[in-house]
């Protein structure tokens, strides 16, 4: 079992940053790969990015490819989410996710609560 605590977002200016954390309690941490997935309104749950569990192997969406980046303290049973020139189509509830095959398949065995970002042009 794993169980997913998200925080750190909020409200910030198109080309502002703002920094996501998740944290992890459960002993699979450390080895199931881990992600952020997000929704706008009106719009499906879509993947964001993932990473491995050992923290090596990442893989982004087209849509935030050099704007966002994944990092992961498995000494801290956190993930991060450093997200940089946000645009205002950001705008959504951010998902922590971890799962076996998430990174591979972006298929997600656990779900956190979410936490707004909002993005004002």
């Amino acid at each position: 079992q794993v169980q997913l605590v998200e925080s750190g977002g909020g409200l910030v200016q198109a080309g502002g940053s703002l920094k996501l954390s998740c944290a992890a309690s459960g002993r699979a941490f450390s080895s199931v790969a881990m992600g952020w997935f997000r929704q706008a309104p009106g719009k499906e749950r879509e993947f964001v990015v993932g990473i491995g569990w050992s923290g090596n192997s990442t893989y982004y969406a087209d849509s935030v490819k050099g704007r966002f980046t994944i990092s992961r303290d498995n000494a801290k049973n956190t993930i991060y989410l450093q997200m940089s020139s946000l645009k205002p189509e950001d705008t959504a509830v951010y998902y922590c996710a971890a799962g076996y095959l998430l990174l591979s398949r972006q298929v997600v065995d656990y779900w956190g609560q979410g936490t707004q970002v909002t993005v004002s042009s």
